[in-house]
């Protein structure tokens, strides 16, 4: 799937407890749902991103993405509705996400500039149970970044499946970043990004400060 197949991508912020706690923020008791546009989508796959420059701190998150390949309908079998996993970059102006948090306003412009969805390669969902224990690790320049597997969610995939398909719709080709760990901190020019999926690479790339 590429960026032109993707439909909506769901974004979940703060359904990693310590994430929450690191930033300062309330840890919440619903799913906190928010949106990116598919031209976020930029393939993980070893070449150089392209991120803003000159608008102040921009931070990695690392997170399980899944890919939703039929219709959402009540009382669904979440694991049936699944059928691609992949790991993702959440990037995200940080400073600016500040300032539109302080004035109440939407988070668009900090989390949905053109490249802030970076993707690694889709690979077969392995089911609830075996996503929920496995580990996945952000690497950045060789050394370990960001640790997490999905048993640490607030809220799981079937949670958050039905949570989406309840409130927005959920369809064939939409696509759903389900959260960061502790861990994200501000991205320098030419780090090396690696993320690991049960020990192996399954998207990597390289930070360009444009």
């Amino acid at each position: 799937m590429g960026a032109t197949d993707i439909r909506n991508i769901y974004c979940i912020g703060r359904n990693y407890r310590l994430h929450a706690l690191e930033l300062g923020n309330e840890v919440p008791d619903e799913p906190m749902v928010f949106t990116k546009p598919s031209h976020a989508v930029v393939p993980m796959n070893g070449s150089a991103v392209e991120v803003p420059g000159d608008a102040g701190e921009v931070h990695f998150e690392l997170e399980i993405v899944l890919r939703i390949g039929a219709r959402y309908e009540p009382g669904a079998d979440t694991d049936r509705l699944v059928d691609g996993l992949a790991l993702g970059l959440d990037l995200t102006l940080r400073d600016v996400q500040s300032k539109l948090k302080a004035k109440g306003q939407p988070w668009l412009p900090a989390k949905g500039f053109k490249g802030s969805a970076p993707l690694g390669e889709w690979f077969p969902y392995p089911g609830s149970a075996a996503l929920a224990e496995t580990e996945f690790v952000l690497l950045r320049n060789g050394e370990t970044a960001q640790r997490g597997k999905a048993a640490d969610m607030l809220f799981g995939v079937s949670e958050l499946i039905h949570y989406i398909g309840k409130h927005y719709g959920l369809d064939a080709g939409d696509i759903i970043y389900t959260g960061t760990p502790a861990g994200v901190a501000a991205l320098h020019e030419g780090d090396r990004l690696q993320a690991l999926w049960s020990e192996k690479e399954v998207g990597s790339c390289t930070i360009k400060l444009a």
